[in-house]
């Protein structure tokens, strides 16, 4: 799903294969089968029962993945914000 995001992204075919071939030789990981799609649901939930609504599903599941394995998300997207303020996901601020 990042790699999804991230490539789309590129306006220039040269760009957008010169990332796709670099972020390639990363470790690709699976993000939403069963059980990670409930507990991204139970997330998205616990946040609206907060009062917050989350725009998109992509950041649910990004965000819901980085919790259940302990990963730390790099953002600049403010509807990651209330995941770090109450479900506990790391901000790996640089």
């Amino acid at each position: 799903m990042i790699l999804t995001e991230v490539l789309q992204g590129f306006k220039s075919d040269k760009h957008y294969k010169v990332a796709k071939e670099h972020l390639l030789s990363l470790t690709v990981c699976e993000m939403l089968g069963k059980d990670a799609a409930i507990f991204a649901a139970e997330n998205y939930r616990a946040l609206r029962k907060k009062g917050i609504t989350i725009r998109k599903t992509n950041d649910v599941i990004i965000a819901s993945y980085c919790i259940r394995h302990g990963h730390s998300l790099l953002f600049t997207d403010k509807d990651f914000a209330p995941f770090v303020k109450h479900l506990g996901l790391k901000n790996a601020d640089i």
